[in-house]
């Protein structure tokens, strides 16, 4: 049952991430933890781990939600997935740190998932379409969840390197995620959406073009392990299967380039262009290259523009 002080969460989410990205903002600069944005004509260095100051906001609010104290939620399930995401933003803070080669990062994230599966979150029967319900005992808490944890956080990581783009599509996913929860009434899926949605909502002020702060593997990482974890505990795996569709078409396009092309491709005039179709190898790209060269906010609207029709098909299909 989600309780109406919930309400609270995302705002203190909110409110706690507004207030130490500034921080994060000049630490990590200090520090000499910057990267140059290659979307802009004079590179300037901008620092990353922004995804700190996220995590942090998260974490807050779920503490801030037990704190409420009300028992309307599995405080079991719910410390499982905030486990989650911790575990997870550590892989990611290393790999924001020192390199990580990308087949070892993309199987670290399965150990994340180990909480989950200790407490056997979620429910071991699904139903598809065609086919109907079907009872993966087992293997759905020791394969399923894994899979799940370790691809959603990948595909989170794997759509990014534009401003606002990750925050956007996690604020978008979790969001929705959060909505839907509240009408099949999950606790604890909401809690963590909505906590994440927040803590996103309020990076977004600067990350957005021209971004202050990057949101780093730390960031888009814990982004997918709160979609994973929240669909699993909640028993709505067919929303977050409906949520990263566009996640398989990025995924189409860098298979084709062999994962070796980066998401930026070129600047002319201050748009981002890509004017060969042999090098459209991500959905950055290919937005580039049918517009004919595009400025870097009309290309995240436009990809935040194809999330929003899938997360009013993930609404419309438990509804």
């Amino acid at each position: 049952m989600i309780e109406p002080e919930y309400v609270f969460i995302p705002l203190v989410a909110m409110a706690f991430t507004l207030l130490a990205t500034p921080w994060f903002i000049r630490r990590l600069s200090d520090a000499g933890l910057t990267v140059k944005d290659m979307n802009k004509a004079s590179k300037p260095d901008v620092p990353e781990m922004g995804g700190l100051s996220i995590v942090a906001g998260f974490v807050v609010a779920v503490l801030f939600s037990i704190a409420l104290g009300n028992g309307s939620f599995d405080m079991t399930l719910l410390l499982s997935g905030l486990s989650v995401v911790l575990i997870i933003s550590i892989i990611g803070i290393i790999d924001d740190l020192i390199y990580v080669r990308q087949s070892t990062k993309a199987l670290l994230p399965i150990f994340a998932a180990l909480p989950l599966v200790a407490v056997k979150a979620g429910v071991t029967t699904m139903t598809f379409p065609v086919i109907g319900p079907v009872d993966f005992g087992i293997l759905y808490p020791l394969l399923l969840i894994p899979i799940a944890i370790t691809g959603a956080a990948n595909a989170c990581n794997m759509l990014a390197g534009f401003n606002g783009l990750e925050a956007g599509i996690g604020l978008i996913m979790c969001a929705t995620i959060a909505f839907v929860s509240i009408i099949v009434g999950e606790s604890e899926a909401f809690i963590l959406s909505a906590a994440m949605a927040g803590a996103l909502l309020a990076f977004l002020f600067f990350n957005w073009n021209p971004a202050k702060i990057f949101i780093g593997d730390s960031g888009t990482l814990s982004i997918g392990a709160v979609v994973a974890s929240s669909v699993i505990i909640g028993d709505i795996e067919r929303v977050g299967a409906i949520l990263i569709i566009p996640f398989f078409l990025e995924l189409f396009l860098k298979v084709r380039g062999k994962f070796r092309m980066p998401s930026f491709c070129g600047v002319e005039g201050g748009k981002l262009v890509c004017n060969k179709k042999s090098e459209v190898y991500g959905l950055g790209r290919l937005v580039m290259y049918l517009s004919g060269g595009i400025t870097e906010t009309r290309l995240v609207l436009t990809i935040l523009g194809i999330e929003i029709v899938f997360a009013v098909i993930a609404v419309w299909s438990v509804v």
